[in-house]
């Protein structure tokens, strides 16, 4: 970005395709976005995946939705799932982020307690949203989860942030 004489920020525009999808992902990544584990019961035991795509979708009745990739070697586990839990991160939780990432331990040896629905769940998140399967829907390299909440959890603290790549923290303004 550059400035003219003026002030004023001068964009540089581009029409996002193939041969330019890593700047299309650092302009998404401009915007900020908390981050998020989400816990399925699966065959396999229990299962997290790190999420920085979601949000609330309707009060009446009560939905949230989140993306998993196609991509991603669980796909299938929480494609397929019934219930799952959408756990907000506090800034003080993460390590939960390398727990349930690509080669991270996951629940191994990680004390938790199990929803009436089966979906494993741990305590310490900021916010917490138990979920039976509402609908799916295409999101091209993605799939849109839409969960209705049967249960919301809620506890003091900061979210963990997500922006350009880095994470952080969340300070309000006096």
């Amino acid at each position: 970005m550059q400035s003219n004489s003026g002030g004023a920020v001068l964009e540089q525009g581009f029409i996002p395709d193939a041969s330019n999808s890593r700047a299309f992902r650092d302009a998404l990544g401009q915007f900020a976005t908390g981050i998020t584990l989400v816990t399925i019961a699966s065959e396999s035991g229990p299962m997290g995946f790190v999420a920085n795509s979601f949000s609330g979708l309707s009060l009446d009745p009560p939905l949230i939705l989140w993306s998993p990739a196609r991509s991603s070697s669980r796909f299938g586990h929480f494609a397929k799932a019934a219930h799952f839990s959408v756990h907000i991160l506090r800034d003080d939780a993460k390590d939960w982020i390398a727990r349930f990432g690509r080669q991270g331990a996951g629940f191994d040896g990680l004390a938790h307690v199990v929803t009436p629905e089966g979906v494993p769940v741990l305590n310490g998140a900021l916010a917490r949203f138990d979920c039976a399967l509402h609908d799916t829907h295409d999101g091209g390299d993605h799939l849109i989860i839409v969960g209705h909440v049967l249960r919301c959890h809620s506890n003091a603290g900061q979210p963990l942030v997500f922006s350009q790549g880095k994470y952080g923290s969340f300070y309000p303004q006096p």
